[in-house]
């Protein structure tokens, strides 16, 4: 199995995903949640599945909820940089290192 690193910026952005979903209606944060933890498990098998893109940074969409998980992978090890909303901010997370 392969490693992860949430930088603490994408883990801020993922409870907060899951608390806004959960706001709007109970349960609904625990099918995002569910979500992410499906894009993940796709990401550890599969780490080079998403495409390279030119700032070095690969993209896991989720197939219910816009969002895209953004990380690298350096050796064994996968950096989680950020949890972000597909149609906002777009490239927020270009300063964050992994």
């Amino acid at each position: 199995m392969t490693n992860f690193t949430f930088l603490h910026e994408a883990e801020v952005e993922l409870w907060a995903a899951v608390t806004y979903y959960e706001e709007r209606s109970p349960g609904l944060g625990l099918d995002f949640q569910t979500e992410i933890e499906q894009v993940l498990a796709t990401i550890a098998a599969h780490p080079e599945r998403c495409p390279l893109r030119t700032d070095g940074t690969r993209r896991c969409l989720a197939h219910r909820f816009p969002y895209l998980v953004v990380y690298t992978c350096e050796n064994d090890h996968i950096w989680l940089l950020a949890v972000a909303h597909a149609k906002r901010r777009p490239g927020f997370w270009r300063m964050r290192g992994g």
